[in-house]
């Protein structure tokens, strides 16, 4: 049985991750990521869009650990949301 620290550092925590990167955080996010899922199409940014959302986040100095750093949200739920905007008008 691996001691605590070697399980954290096993564990990947990236200041600069999606929730969905972020391994042994699943559990932890899942509530987030079903209800991105289950956002009624009306509302909800299309696939390829939300995507290129997601990158220029990822590329982003304000992302730090899934959160925009400027407004303090959650990206991947901001960019889920089709009439949200990027607080610095990245996207």
């Amino acid at each position: 049985m691996l001691a605590l620290e070697e399980r954290e550092e096993n564990l990947r925590i990236c200041r600069r991750c999606l929730t969905r990167d972020m391994a042994g955080k699943e559990e932890y996010f899942r509530s987030l990521h079903e209800y991105i899922e289950n956002l009624d199409m009306d509302v909800k940014t299309p696939a390829a869009l939300y995507e290129e959302r997601l990158e220029v986040c990822r590329e982003c100095e304000l992302l730090y650990q899934a959160m925009c750093r400027s407004c303090g949200c959650y990206v991947e739920l901001r960019a889920a949301i089709a009439k949200n905007s990027c607080p610095w008008n990245k996207w």
